[in-house]
């Protein structure tokens, strides 16, 4: 299986591509897209939908992760990060791939074994889980992080249904 996970923001959007061969998971890809503080929102959301077209055809991941919104005290950001994974799921709808979301705190327990965890624990266990030696910005450690988060929820959900069947 090959998922790829995406941490949306309208500056900033990481892209991590997991690869999962036998029991473990490979970053196969990763980039965090740069989409510039001078431009419109029009501007930034046009080049992240089409680097991500451009990643998704090159990559063809079986499924696209993401995070979902969530509110917290700046409601613009948060319209924001709506807008910039709306890009991110119209690039995967133009390939015909499926999108799941998963709550930030999901992602977070399925990653450090705490919902509360910071992006630098997030970083560090991300790195950990893949082996991972490379450099890795923080928006690529997230978005993998929302991959890694897809993956176990597959392997728990498979298991689950092979217990309820014994």
């Amino acid at each position: 299986m090959r998922v790829a996970g995406v941490d949306p923001g309208t500056i900033q959007t990481g892209v991590g591509i997991l690869e999962g061969r036998n029991s473990q998971c490979v970053l196969v890809f990763s980039k965090t897209i740069h989409t510039g503080r001078g431009k419109t929102i029009a501007e930034r959301l046009e080049v992240i939908y089409t680097e991500l077209k451009a990643i998704f055809a090159e990559w063809k991941p079986d499924v696209v992760a993401l995070e979902n919104v969530f509110y917290q005290k700046d409601f613009k950001a948060a319209i924001k990060v709506g807008e910039a994974r709306a890009a991110a799921m119209l690039a995967a709808s133009a390939h015909g791939i499926s999108v799941l979301e998963y709550p930030p705190a999901r992602v977070k327990q399925s990653v450090c074994g705490n919902g509360r965890a910071t992006k630098d624990q997030v970083q560090y266990m991300v790195r950990q889980i893949l082996k991972f030696r490379g450099e890795l910005s923080a928006d690529s450690a997230d978005a993998a992080a929302v991959a890694l988060c897809h993956v176990h929820s597959q392997r728990f959900n498979r298991i689950r249904k092979e217990l309820t069947h014994v």
